[in-house]
């Protein structure tokens, strides 16, 4: 299916609206600055682009809101866990894990 491809395309996959060169929100830009932050190597897509992974990609997660990290397969959350796993020092072994 096509949503699993995807989110298997990286080991740490950033669903998005927008790039990381072009966020095209609030959201979006500030994971791309706390993933750009950690050095650890992850890749986007571009939700904006793509009405069918965008509805499909929220049923698939039960997760309503983007940005949606994924590691290694599995749904990590958006922006807010994101930043909790930052301030408790978790965040980089959570993404290196998928290393």
């Amino acid at each position: 299916d096509r949503i699993r491809a995807l989110i298997n395309l990286h080991p740490v996959m950033l669903f998005m609206k927008g790039n990381r060169e072009e966020p095209r929100c609030g959201f979006s830009r500030k994971i791309v600055e706390i993933l750009d932050s950690t050095k650890v190597s992850y890749e986007t897509f571009d939700i904006l682009g793509d009405e069918e992974i965008r509805q499909g990609l929220k049923k698939f997660s039960n997760w309503p809101t983007y940005p949606q990290v994924y590691v290694n397969g599995e749904l990590i959350g958006g922006l807010d866990v994101v930043v909790e796993l930052q301030c408790a020092g978790q965040l980089i072994p959570t993404l290196t894990q998928a290393s």
